[in-house]
């Protein structure tokens, strides 16, 4: 299933504050921090939108012990979540997000509906955040997964993107649409164990690397076909421009990049260029080094050619 596709991708149509993305690409949670990292690499405005690191109600410290194990086609890792909690991510970067010229989306995560309720009630009064994307726990039942849609729907006149977690579950997921999501993220990296070989201890870890994307792709097309009216955004494993057009033949709205990003982070603007249908091309004076296949519109400014 391929969707006929515009530059522009509106998210949230039906709230009052709906938001556009110019093209149909944004970074993955957890891969930009808060818009601050690599900002001096993009023009922003040149990306659909930002997804900011995790938050959560009250602050949380980093996970202790290992963190990342490397593997042959990707890495794993685990984090703890660290952020200062809503209140304090929102004073720190609020006066960077209205300078970067793409609408910024909170990813928050949903713990409780106590504290969900008033992590949206700071989050609707804060001009500078777009939107939200609900990040949902990697058990939970379609029963907790409507309610917090819901809880957070009841209070936020912003769009509300969910995050599934893996492997997009569809009753999940309509459970979501149901209690008011605008759009649907497919999905969150995969869990894993596997033992550190530094300390030998064995780790809980999301997986990143090309060999999400095959049971991802899986599960795009299946809810693209059981949602034809939601946006459905893919996210995981994609390396190439190549692999962010396979998300979108199988039926996404716009695709997520993760962490890909760390090793070329380039990457999110070709990806975003490629898709938006503007290509950087070789100019006939230009010296070998001064231009390669993929070369986005920040890159190219930067040596003159544009």
């Amino acid at each position: 299933m391929q969707r006929e596709l515009t530059r522009d991708l509106m998210i949230g149509a039906n709230t009052k504050q709906p938001f556009t993305m110019s093209t149909r690409v944004m970074n993955a949670a957890g891969i930009l921090g808060f818009g601050d990292v690599f900002s001096n690499l993009y023009n922003f405005d040149r990306i659909g939108a930002v997804v900011t690191n995790p938050v959560t109600w009250s602050p949380r410290q980093p996970a202790l012990g290992p963190r990342m194990i490397v593997k042959e086609g990707g890495v794993m890792l685990h984090t703890g979540l660290p952020n200062g909690g809503v209140k304090r991510v929102i004073r720190d970067y609020a006066s960077l997000w209205q300078m970067l010229g793409a609408p910024v989306v909170m990813h928050l995560m949903a713990t409780s509906s106590r504290d969900l309720q008033r992590s949206i009630e700071r989050i609707e009064a804060e001009p500078s955040l777009a939107g939200i994307e609900l990040g949902l726990h990697d058990d939970i039942t379609w029963r907790d997964a409507q309610t917090f849609v819901r809880v957070a729907r009841e209070r936020c006149e912003k769009p509300i993107i969910v995050r599934l977690p893996f492997p997009g579950s569809g009753d999940v997921a309509r459970a979501a649409v149901e209690g008011g999501a605008d759009a649907l993220v497919a999905t969150a990296p995969p869990r894993g164990t596997e033992r550190d070989p530094l300390s030998g201890r064995l780790m809980r870890t999301r997986i990143y690397g090309g060999l999400v994307r095959p049971m991802v792709l899986r599960a795009v097309g299946k809810l693209a076909s059981q949602f034809p009216d939601v946006p459905i955004i893919g996210a995981g494993g994609i390396l190439s421009m190549e692999d962010a057009r396979n998300y979108l033949d199988v039926g996404a709205a716009a695709v997520q990049l993760d962490a890909a990003l760390w090793v070329r982070p380039r990457l999110l603007e070709d990806v975003s260029r490629d898709l938006g249908g503007a290509t950087v091309t070789r100019r006939t004076d230009s010296l070998p080094d001064e231009w390669h296949p993929g070369m986005g519109d920040t890159e190219a400014e930067a040596l003159g050619l544009k």
